[in-house]
């Protein structure tokens, strides 16, 4: 049968009609329940489906390339057809590597001894009959060791007579499976259990998950351990990395009552001491330097100035205002597409996953920008590279456990880091700019010092914001977006929307970094969570009376040389702060409790500022309020059928989870959103939903 079709394109005709002959061919082989193993790329021949579902598969997804003989089906194999089988089944299977070529990355320098060792170690031994091999007198370094015993490791089978596994790639593969599903280190260690005994007795397969940790360590990429105060005060590391105590007294080490019974015990014993804080640092220079090493990403390192199309449209930070501007102003570091350019994430949150247990840990991510969009946003291209302990948030006091990271990138910077780029087959000294940070606005108000709460919380308008602090809703409220807008849009002129006035003033010029260090520079923050801080932190709020500060500190990423130069400092996470906008819309859309903004106390702020007057509360008796209907009110029918229409919606794999499971149509909620879903639905959904339910004035909005 011609099956060239097979390589077709999905949306051609040849393909059509090929699988129509495949689906007759295979119709004389149907199972006794009308089903037929599927081919497709998805299910692969492991599925029994009908020939309708077939059909589909087949259509969505293509033919699997390897499927050329239908055997399966009812072809019969030949000779030639079966070798030709074999080989395909072959190529298909997981390729697990080679794991000398890691061993080639993670140690280039003993790149050289790896096949000299090989030799060496498969010479005879030295007889009286014939000369003597001379063999290095002097012991192998550290490094070069850990390189040694990892090779013999990577040459020993993982039993006698196996072909596939040494014991360093077994471990290693089961190793990477623990860490992409989630395995606990309890789960692994049952794992290589029950392994060890299904596997012949000579297999070399470690006892336990820490037995399997020791041996990966050597491969690098490990951390270091900081102990830190528990006040967050400081970090016993390079000057005070002897110190016992911190400045405000407290002590470096953990203690509890078993302590404190066994110190009073007449025991000889002395017991291990445990530091009450722990930061991980997980150094950056291994990590970048990873990233020439492998083949696999060398290339791609250098593609944001090689392999960009430069069109103007936005498609990469590449593309913006403020990459260019860098480039413009550090000639010498733009001039070399393979120096490093870096983002950084940070944010709490709760490991445990039960919310009700208080505990909050931040990790510090790290972004490198070289990399093409659909590699350098993914999970596996992310650089972890500090992980704060809890209990509690550092919040402001984050710049203490940022230390080693700004140290280590002031290096980069200034002086970098020689590192070998296998796709050109050279070394060169890389260097390394952080170009801003992506966080929530909270997360935003700790890296940046500016004050997100109160009179002066936005940070474009600085000194510049206008607020009014609602009596009712006892809170501030920001009136003054409008001024952002062009001078001729039309919601300037509009009272009647907004706060009853027309906005005349123009927008505030964005601050540079060195406005902002002359603003920072007569602050004196002390870092900690002392009470001796919160006393000082409320006599200054005293002293100041109606002066506001809305500056905490100055940012430790000032003491980057270029970061006041940086034309762009903080990003804030988009998509998070839309979640939080469309948790509010569709809570005063369906009338929540706790979720609503249109409530008693907004009515009552509208009534003190005299606008909006159809809203305000009219009092029917002493114990009663009536709350006029607003243009957005939806009557019980209304928020049924707003439900029904997002409760039928269904979208392709990928584009979103499945919205329709959020939907509660008896309680008449929306719950479980994620963050993206948060996006599809008040970008798409939401204005499609509304369509019957709302006025077109209602729901109509306009840039």
């Amino acid at each position: 049968m011609d099956k060239s079709w097979m390589k077709k394109s999905r949306l051609s005709r040849d393909y059509m009609q090929g699988i129509k002959e495949f689906l007759e061919f295979a119709s004389h082989n149907v199972s006794n329940d009308g089903t037929i193993s599927c081919p497709c790329m998805r299910c692969v021949n492991s599925y029994m489906l009908t020939l309708e579902v077939v059909h589909h598969h087949l259509v969505f997804y293509g033919i699997s390339p390897g499927y050329n003989c239908w055997y399966l089906h009812g072809e019969i194999m030949s000779a030639t057809t079966s070798s030709r089988t074999s080989q395909s089944h072959e190529e298909i299977r997981p390729e697990y590597g080679d794991i000398r070529d890691m061993l080639r990355d993670v140690f280039p320098m003993h790149t050289q001894n790896m096949d000299e060792y090989a030799e060496e170690s498969n010479l005879p031994e030295p007889s009286d009959q014939g000369p003597s091999v001379q063999r290095p007198q002097e012991d192998p370094n550290e490094d070069a060791q850990k390189f040694y015993d990892l090779l013999k490791d990577a040459e020993k089978p993982l039993y006698e007579g196996c072909k596939n596994f040494s014991k360093l790639s077994a471990i290693v593969h089961l190793y990477h499976l623990k860490c992409l599903n989630g395995w606990s280190n309890h789960s692994f260690t049952m794992l290589l259990q029950i392994l060890r005994d299904m596997l012949p007795s000579d297999a070399n397969l470690p006892k336990a998950s820490y037995d399997a940790k020791k041996i990966i360590k050597d491969l690098g990429l490990g951390y270091e351990k900081i102990h830190a105060c528990p006040n967050d005060c400081m970090l016993f590391w390079k000057e005070h990395a002897n110190d016992e105590v911190c400045h405000c007294g407290a002590s470096r080490w953990a203690t509890n009552e078993n302590d404190l019974q066994h110190n009073m015990s007449t025991s000889s014993k002395k017991r291990k001491k445990k530091a009450a804080k722990v930061l991980r640092w997980f150094p950056l220079k291994p990590r970048l330097q990873r990233l020439f090493m492998s083949s696999k990403t060398a290339a791609y390192m250098k593609w944001h100035a090689e392999g960009r199309t430069n069109d103007g449209i936005m498609r990469h930070p590449a593309d913006s205002m403020a990459w260019k501007t860098f480039d413009s102003r550090y000639v010498d570091f733009s001039f070399d597409s393979r120096n490093v350019r870096l983002g950084l994430a940070a944010d709490g949150f709760n490991p445990y996953g039960n919310m009700s247990t208080s505990y909050s840990i931040s990790p510090v991510i790290l972004v490198p920008y070289n990399l093409p969009p659909w590699m350098c946003m993914k999970r596996s291209s992310f650089i972890l590279s500090l992980l704060i302990p809890g209990p509690s948030s550092p919040s402001n006091d984050i710049d203490v456990y940022m230390q080693p990271l700004v140290e280590e990138l002031k290096e980069l910077w200034d002086v970098g880091v020689q590192t070998y780029d296998i796709s050109s087959k050279e070394n060169f000294q890389m260097h390394i700019a952080l170009m801003w940070t992506i966080n929530d606005f909270p997360a935003y108000g700790d890296l940046s010092g500016w004050n997100t709460k109160g009179a002066l919380a936005c940070p474009s308008s600085n000194y510049e914001t206008h607020s009014r602090w609602l009596k009712h809703g006892g809170k501030y409220c920001f009136m003054g977006h409008r001024r952002f807008l062009d001078k001729d849009h039309r919601f300037r002129k509009d009272r009647a929307s907004f706060d009853g006035k027309q906005e005349i003033e123009s927008a505030p010029d964005i601050l540079s970094g060195f406005e902002i260090m002359m603003q920072t520079e007569d602050l004196d923050y002390k870092f900690g969570k002392t009470k001796a801080n919160e006393k000082n932190k409320k006599r200054k709020k005293q002293a100041d009376g109606d002066e506001i500060q809305p500056w905490k500190k100055r940012s430790i990423f000032f003491t980057l040389s270029y970061w006041a130069n940086q034309k762009l400092c903080h990003n804030l996470d988009v998509m998070h702060i839309e979640k939080n906008v469309i948790d509010n819309v569709y809570g005063t859309l369906l009338n929540l409790d706790g979720k609503t903004k249109d409530n008693l106390k907004a009515r009552l702020d509208l009534q003190e500022m005299g606008i909006r007057r159809e809203l305000h509360p009219q009092k029917i008796s002493s114990n009663k309020t009536y709350l006029p209907p607003a243009c957005f009110s939806m009557i019980l029918k209304e928020k049924d059928d707003f439900l029904k229409v997002l409760k039928g919606v269904k979208v392709p794999d990928g584009y979103a989870s499945n919205i329709s499971r959020c939907i509660q149509l008896r309680q008449r909620k929306i719950i479980g959103l994620k963050s993206h879903d948060g996006h599809i639905l008040m970008q798409q959904l939401l204005p499609i939903a509304l369509r019957g339910t709302l006025p077109k004035k209602s729901r109509f909005t306009s840039n």
